[in-house]
């Protein structure tokens, strides 16, 4: 079975239509997606954690905040 796909920043910045810097601001507030580093340094996000993190940002819109 095929893992599921990593998303780079890029990636996740256009599905959820948000800049960089407002991105960089959640996470440092700990309230983006998990981020996973890789091997390389490079930093992805699985395709199950932003759904996830969606979901409850759907529920509790406040916390895009």
């Amino acid at each position: 079975m095929a893992r599921p796909p990593a998303l780079k920043l890029a990636e996740v910045l256009a599905e959820v239509r948000m800049s960089p810097s407002a991105f960089y601001r959640m996470r440092s507030r700990g309230q983006a997606p998990r981020t996973v580093k890789l091997p390389n340094g490079e930093l992805r996000r699985r395709r199950a954690d932003l759904d996830s993190w969606r979901k409850v940002r759907e529920r509790d819109p406040d916390n895009w905040r």
